[in-house]
This record gives structure tokens, C-alpha cells and sequence, in this order.
């Protein structure tokens, strides 16, 4: 789904183009490549046409372009910075424990639990502590 500034973004650049276009016809109508240039003071629909074909197609190629940025700049906000060492998350200029992070966006309350391949090592660590050194 489309961001309302990557909307926002498309919407100026289209109506940048909108403009450009109306200019050219405007250009045309008032004959100012008859005044300008000294070209021929008959109204060239060949030329107007041409040059509006040739910027609408620019305008889409600008269009496509905008909305793959946007796309792959949405897909790299996505991405959670974790601490290598203390594993906080970086939210928004903050370093946030894992529960505080999860507080503020989501609706969902944390728990702690321990999955069964850190359980199996922590049971063996343990059991390998309380059988003490060896004797003989």
C-alpha cells in the first residue's frame, strides 16, 4: 500500500508534468515559435503532439522510477537495529529493551520464556555443576 508522502511525492511530480504539457500547448497556441524563432506562424500539430507524447512518456518512466524508490526505501525502513551486544533495539534515535519496544508498538503484552535448544544447555551447564568435581 502507498505511503501518503510517496502519494504526495507522485501527485507534485505529476502535476510538474501537467504543467509542462499545458505550457507546450499554451507555447503552440500563442505562436511563440513564430515569435521567438521566426518559424512559420501556422499552428503545427505534429509538433505539439510529438513533444506531449514524448513527456508524457517521460512522466511515466518517471513515475515507475519514483514508486520502485520508494518501495526499496520503505523496505530498508523496515529493517530493526539490534544492539550485537546487549540486544536493545534502536527505535527512532532510542536504544529500547526488547519489552519496552514492543510496549509502544504493538498491542500485545511481553512474556519470558525459554526455547527448548537454550533449555537442553542450560539443564546440561546445571547438571554438569551440581555433580561437583570428580573423586578419587
Amino acid at each position: 500500500m502507498p505511503s501518503k508522502s510517496g502519494r504526495s511525492i507522485r501527485s507534485r511530480v505529476t502535476i510538474g508534468f501537467v504543467v509542462i504539457i499545458v505550457l507546450t500547448w499554451l507555447a503552440e497556441l500563442l505562436r511563440l515559435p513564430h515569435l521567438l524563432y521566426g518559424e512559420d506562424a501556422d499552428f503545427r500539430w505534429g509538433r505539439v503532439l510529438c513533444r506531449t507524447v514524448v513527456r508524457l512518456g517521460i512522466w511515466g518512466w518517471v513515475q515507475f522510477t519514483i514508486r520502485r524508490l520508494l518501495r526499496r526505501l520503505h523496505e530498508l525502513e523496515e529493517f530493526l537495529l539490534v544492539c550485537s551486544w546487549c540486544r536493545r533495539l534502536g527505535h527512532q534515535g532510542r536504544w529500547l529493551t526488547m519489552e519496552e519496544f514492543f510496549d509502544s508498538r504493538l498491542a500485545t503484552e511481553t512474556s519470558h520464556g525459554i526455547c527448548p535448544e537454550c533449555a537442553g544447555k542450560q539443564f546440561a551447564a546445571h547438571r554438569s555443576a551440581t555433580r561437583g568435581p570428580p573423586t578419587g
